[in-house]
């Protein structure tokens, strides 16, 4: 089991160039990624949708990436000639006409607005690509490990949630047996006691209660739940990711509890019911962390 929670980091370096990404993870019921890259790199967005996309089912993923280009190659300057000689011929022509001390020199000239820039060439994308590819698959690595220690946790927590469910199923499964005899004695007692000393008709007594079992009769949900439950331990043992499914399951689980809460005449059943209802709702939460 893996939470969808996590963060990782990886760097990759070759020929002076440095490639790092950073990868936050969140819950999110679908699989959402976003990426921040600079502009003049937004090619490798597909190199990394391609690889989270192949390592995770769900979560909501930010990602950073940031490169730093320290090659021979990085910088180029730029002359342009043609201007510089404009600038020079000009500055001839002015010492010549107005008598004026010559001294334009070369640092003069360089530092004349656009006769010199400096470009960034480039990048070869093939071996940037190759950078990108290396360093999320080393943030994908470390977020995996964090992911994994974070649902082993979780693991461990639904595991208790669930042992506490069986439990007070089990009591409620022992209960409800009782609530019907139980509704039959106090039944019979009541009516003996208005009728002042009469005995009641055996038949319609008996008819009553057969009414109020089947009205009351939560067999079929403690099976249901039975087989949820069960489900569920064996989907928590799995490796894969199964968030859905056991989101699934916990929705099923709510559904059964609260059909047996609104059959419940019996305060004793009633409040196994509301503890089993408050292990569910928790499991419900620590489920929307798991992938």
């Amino acid at each position: 089991m893996k939470s969808m929670t996590g963060y990782g980091k990886g760097v990759a370096v070759k020929d002076a160039r440095t490639v790092s990404v950073e990868i936050k993870s969140v819950n999110n019921r679908f699989l959402d990624i976003s990426c921040k890259i600079p502009k003049s790199l937004l090619y490798i967005d597909d190199i990394i949708q391609k690889a989270i996309k192949a390592s995770v089912s769900r979560g909501s993923f930010d990602v950073y990436l940031s490169y730093v280009n320290l090659s021979d190659s990085a910088k180029k300057v730029n002359v342009d000639k043609a201007l510089a000689k404009e600038y020079v011929t000009a500055a001839k022509t002015l010492r010549a006409e107005f008598m004026l001390e010559d001294d334009y020199n070369v640092t003069a000239l360089l530092r004349t607005p656009d006769v010199v820039s400096v470009s960034v060439p480039d990048d070869d994308r093939d071996t940037v690509s190759e950078l990108a590819r290396s360093a999320v698959a080393v943030a994908l690595k470390d977020l995996e490990i964090m992911r994994k220690t974070e649902g082993a946790g979780i693991n461990d927590d639904l595991a208790s949630l669930i042992f506490n469910l069986e439990k007070y199923l089990l009591c409620a499964k022992e209960r409800a047996p009782k609530v019907v005899e139980d509704y039959k004695n106090g039944l019979y007692a009541r009516v003996k006691e208005l009728l002042a000393g009469y005995e009641p008709d055996e038949s319609k007594l008996l008819n009553e209660v057969a009414f109020f079992a089947d009205k009351a009769d939560i067999n079929e949900e403690i099976s249901r739940l039975c087989s949820h439950i069960n489900q569920f331990k064996a989907i928590c043992s799995d490796d894969k990711p199964q968030g859905r499914r056991l989101d699934f399951l916990s929705q099923e689980m709510v559904r059964e509890v609260n059909t047996m809460g609104s059959k419940s005449n019996d305060v004793t059943l009633t409040g196994y019911v509301v503890a089993m209802k408050n292990e569910v709702e928790k499991i419900k939460e620590q489920i929307r962390n798991v992938e």
